[in-house]
């Protein structure tokens, strides 16, 4: 069946769509388009956002491994490099931090009527890309490509079992978890 899917552009794009909706959804449930949510986020005084994007990467984790254990999926990571993660860093963290969204939760935010959302977030990301875009060939030939760390998972880089990595990962969030609501965050 996953072939089936994978093959067909157009399905894939509606199973796409309608996975978007869902985590719009979810996000949104979560509290984590709020402004007011995310400013208390960063000032430490409210770790909804913390919780719910470790919470999607624990699930994540277990799900993608799952996939690839049954032969649903295969992982194809991208080359990474120390230039991609600081100007990656650095757009992300300027948008953010002139509007108090990140690419998830501003268009969560847009879709459920913010205008700060829609005109800043949305226009703001498009401008952003529009200027990487044009940019992209001296920052590749420059930048981007320094300190490059090819396309490795953890797992392969340490050359250990992936559910290891994954276990390990699991019991330090959950300590996280703990730790939080122990201290009423």
């Amino acid at each position: 069946m996953s072939l089936k899917i994978h093959s067909n552009k157009p399905v894939q794009l509606f199973f796409g769509f309608l996975i978007g909706i869902g985590f719009g959804f979810a996000l949104q449930r979560g509290g984590v388009s709020d402004f007011n949510v995310i400013v208390n986020q960063l000032l430490f005084n409210d770790f909804t956002v913390v919780k719910i994007m470790l919470s999607a990467m624990l699930v994540g984790m277990v799900g993608v491994y799952l996939l690839r254990h049954f032969g649903l999926a295969r992982l194809q990571p991208k080359p990474g490099s120390v230039g991609k993660t600081v100007v990656g860093g650095l757009i992300f963290g300027v948008g953010f931090a002139l509007l108090g969204y990140c690419p998830g939760t501003v268009v969560a935010a847009a879709a459920y009527g913010k205008m700060d959302a829609l005109f800043g977030g949305i226009l703001g990301m498009l401008v952003g890309a529009s200027i990487f875009a044009a940019l992209y060939p001296r920052l590749a030939t420059t930048i981007l490509n320094k300190g490059s760390f090819g396309n490795r998972t953890l797992p392969e880089i340490f050359n250990i079992c992936p559910w290891r990595v994954i276990l390990v990962v699991e019991v330090l969030v959950l300590g996280l978890f703990v730790w939080l609501e122990l201290n009423g965050m």
